[in-house]
C-alpha cells in the first residue's frame, strides 16, 4: 500500500499530460493527495483521466502562457494549494546566440520560466497564509551547463534554477520550501525533439552533447515528490541532479 505523505494535501502539476508530469501526478495522488493536473493537450488529460478513475486527480486544460489559464488551473483546487510542481517545459531547436528564432525564444521562456514564475506567485499568496508550501520546479542539465540544448533553452533553464534560490531565500522562513530537479535525458516528448534535432545535425559542430544513460518519467517523478514531501523537510534551494550521472562528467 502507497505512503499517505500528501494525505489532506492539494498539488498542482503542470504538464500533467504526459513523461515526467504525468508520472508525478499519479505518484502524489496514490499517496493520498488531490492532484490538479493541468497540461495544454485535452486528449492526454482524457486518458490521464481513464487510466486512475480510483484516483483524486482534477484535469484542467490549459495553456500556462495565459495569464486566465494559470487562474483556471489555480481556481481548479477549489481550496488552499499546498504543493505545486512546474513541470511543464519546451525545447528549442539548438541555436547559438546569433542564430536564434526570436518568436522561438519569447516562447520558449513564455513556457519554461515566465509560466513558472506566474503559477509560484498565484500560490504562494495562500501558502504564505497557511504558513506551509513546497515547490518544486523542473530545470534541466542544460541549467547546469552550457552544451545541453540551445540557447534558448539552457537560458531558460538556468533562469529556473535562479528563481528557485531566489525564492528559497525569500519564503525559507515563512514555511514555503523551493527547490528544482534538473533531469538529463529522459524518455519524454521532449527527448523526441533532442533526437530529431540531432538527427538533423540542428546542433552543430560547436556543442558536444555526451549522453550517459536514458531515464524513464517514473524516475524523475520519485525526487520530484520526494522533495515536495516533508520527507524532505530540511531540503530548500537544492538542485537535485536526477540525470544518471551526466553533470559528473
Amino acid at each position: 500500500m502507497a505512503e499517505e505523505r500528501f494525505a489532506g494535501k492539494t498539488v498542482i502539476v503542470t504538464g500533467a499530460g504526459s513523461g515526467i508530469g504525468k508520472a508525478t501526478a499519479v505518484r502524489i495522488a496514490e499517496e493520498g493527495g488531490k492532484v490538479v493536473a493541468a497540461d495544454v493537450v485535452v486528449a492526454r488529460l482524457d486518458e490521464l483521466a481513464a487510466e486512475h478513475p480510483d484516483l483524486d486527480i482534477v484535469t484542467v486544460a490549459g495553456d500556462i502562457t495565459k495569464d486566465e489559464d494559470i487562474a483556471r488551473i489555480v481556481d481548479a483546487a477549489g481550496g488552499p494549494v499546498w504543493g505545486l510542481a512546474n513541470v511543464a517545459g519546451v525545447m528549442d531547436s539548438f541555436q547559438p546566440a546569433h542564430e536564434i528564432d526570436w518568436k522561438q525564444w519569447d516562447f520558449v521562456l513564455a513556457v519554461n520560466l515566465t509560466a513558472t514564475a506566474k503559477l509560484m506567485a498565484a500560490v504562494i499568496p495562500g501558502m504564505l497564509e497557511a504558513g506551509a508550501g513546497s515547490i518544486v520546479n523542473v530545470s534541466s542539465e542544460a541549467g547546469l551547463r552550457g552544451s545541453a540544448a540551445g540557447a534558448a533553452y539552457t537560458a531558460s533553464k538556468h533562469a529556473v534554477i535562479g528563481l528557485t534560490k531566489n525564492s528559497a531565500v525569500m519564503y525559507g522562513k515563512k514555511g514555503i520550501r523551493v527547490n528544482t530537479v534538473a533531469p538529463g535525458a529522459v524518455q519524454t516528448n521532449i527527448q523526441a525533439e533532442f533526437k530529431s534535432a540531432l538527427a538533423g545535425e540542428a546542433i552543430g559542430p560547436f556543442m558536444q552533447v555526451v549522453v550517459p544513460g536514458l531515464a524513464q518519467p517514473e524516475q524523475l517523478a520519485s525526487s520530484i515528490v520526494w522533495l515536495l514531501s516533508d520527507d524532505a523537510s530540511n531540503v530548500n534551494g537544492a538542485v537535485l541532479a536526477n540525470d544518471t550521472g551526466w553533470s559528473a562528467i
